[in-house]
């Protein structure tokens, strides 16, 4: 007659994994029990007019009607602000020995980079210019950069 081919370690796994088991299923039956649940009137959500989450539906006197088509999704365009024409700024910095420089927008107060490849007149610091501006590798660029007489 063989051995049993079980041995005292592989029945202990055993039983442990089958103890796991039923705790499992045990603390699964404890949840559902203590649950206050209740559907999907329970888990609703509401917003009242000033944006704050709240529990009860709104009342129908502040209702608000809004039209689908006045609701603007993503980034507004910028059609605006390019029918100005070329805009204008101020030479914050030059370095005319390296030959680039950095212009400062009068309308938006952001810096824009400029090369001496941009320039049509000669520029110094604190000079008022108009300038186009073109993607660079490392954001906008200014080009075609005219002083103001």
């Amino acid at each position: 007659m063989g051995k049993s081919q079980e041995t005292y370690s592989k029945k202990e796994k055993e039983k442990k994994r089958l103890k796991k088991r039923q705790d499992k299923l045990l603390k699964k039956e404890e949840r559902k029990e203590s649950s206050t649940g209740g559907g999907l009137e329970n888990m609703m959500a509401y917003l009242d007019e000033n944006g704050n989450i709240v529990d009860s539906p709104p009342e129908i006197t502040k209702k608000v009607e809004i039209d689908p088509e006045d609701i603007v999704l993503g980034v507004p365009t910028r059609e605006a602000e390019e029918d100005m024409g070329d805009p204008e700024g101020k030479v914050a910095f030059y370095n005319d020995s390296k030959g680039y420089g950095f212009i400062k927008d009068l309308r938006t107060q952001e810096s824009y980079f400029f090369h001496v490849n941009g320039l049509i007149d000669e520029v110094r610091e604190n000079d008022k210019v108009t300038f186009t501006l073109e993607r660079g590798p490392k954001g906008m660029n200014a080009v075609k950069v005219k002083l103001i007489p």
